[in-house]
């Protein structure tokens, strides 16, 4: 299929509403981003929403994706879908990182231009800036210095990400866009404390150690960086904004203007968990970037601002948590009474 298709929001124009009717494709559906941006756009009023878990199309996979945009010939795309994870998983497998990165971006703006997708939101990570960035870091820091080495691969793919939305524009008038979120934190967040990012970490750690009475819980690195959280659910709310509002080659920041101490965010955490203990901080472990807050005024141009507060956030986030454990434990539960003496469960 080429873009002689007809285009799906043909008469629509920037700063209306799109089309409810119009089939949008969030790319990482399953995902933290992807399920949140699929629940504000139903609640928008989006009546055909499709989304695809990777066990069904693989994105890396140039052609499986090409057959699926052929099939569901979307009229908006968000690509949500990313390998993610926090130091420790990037520093442990920087080649994936790097490539899966790579190919889901690469296959799916192909993919999406072939069908001739008018509507494209691409979104990124603040992790492309560089690590020593004039703060709040704005959108033309993009390539002035080095990257944090922690995470440097998944930044790099990240970045040829925004420059593939930027070439589509150039060479071939695509209206793609792309948005660079701070750290995000919400439902449907990894809290496997190998791969997590220090917020979902921090609250496991809390929790298990209040659980079995523990009175320390370890903290990697000095407590002193700072970092700005945005809850999922004010990022899909400015992801649907940025479809309607945005048309621009640059990237766009997405943010709350404001950000915490690690050792603060602990203290909350601690507090919204219930932990009592002592806070200890392994200063052997790295740091990362010592502050990363964006520059949010281009976006507050365009009329949007968060809404969820830090502390409200965490405790919604802490009862998610909660809930999750239950189900997991009762279906566990379950599947013990459902086993035959001797035969144990799998």
């Amino acid at each position: 299929m080429t873009d002689a298709s007809p285009d799906p929001l043909d008469g629509w124009e920037l700063g209306r509403p799109l089309p409810r009717d119009a089939r949008v494709f969030v790319a990482g559906s399953s995902g933290l981003v992807g399920s949140a941006v699929v629940r504000h756009l139903r609640a928008a009023g989006f009546t055909d929403v499709v989304g695809v878990r990777s066990a069904q199309v693989d994105l890396r996979d140039a052609e499986a994706t090409a057959r699926f945009l052929d099939d569901t010939a979307p009229a908006i795309v968000v690509d949500a879908a990313a390998r993610v994870g926090g130091i420790a998983a990037n520093a442990a497998e920087p080649v994936e990182f790097l490539h899966d990165n790579l190919r889901i971006q690469a296959n799916l703006l192909d993919a999406a231009h072939r069908v001739g997708v008018p509507r494209l939101l691409l979104l990124g990570s603040s992790c492309i800036y560089p690590k020593f960035a004039e703060q709040p870091i704005r959108e033309d820091s993009l390539l002035t210095g080095a990257l944090e080495p922690t995470n440097d691969a998944y930044a790099i793919a990240k970045i040829a990400g925004i420059m593939g939305v930027q070439s589509y524009r150039r060479e071939y008038g695509r209206a793609w866009i792309s948005a660079m979120p701070t750290n995000l934190y919400g439902p449907g967040d990894n809290f496997d404390l190998e791969k997590s990012h220090v917020l979902p970490a921090l609250m496991r750690k809390f929790h298990e150690a209040t659980v079995s009475g523990a009175p320390t819980v370890t903290v990697w690195g000095t407590g002193t960086p700072r970092r700005e959280f945005l809850h999922v659910d004010d990022l899909a709310s400015a992801c649907l904004h940025l479809l309607e509002t945005y048309d621009d080659p640059a990237p766009i920041n997405v943010g709350v203007g404001e950000d915490v101490p690690i050792a603060d965010l602990a203290a909350l955490v601690a507090h919204t968990v219930g932990f009592r203990g002592e806070i200890v901080y392994d200063t052997s472990r790295p740091d990362g970037t010592p502050r990363k807050l964006l520059d949010v005024s281009r976006l507050q141009a365009l009329g949007w601002k968060p809404t969820i507060g830090l502390a409200e956030g965490l405790a919604s986030t802490y009862q998610w948590f909660l809930e999750q454990l239950r189900e997991t434990q009762h279906q566990g539960e379950h599947a013990d009474r459902g086993a035959r003496p001797g035969e144990g469960t799998r």
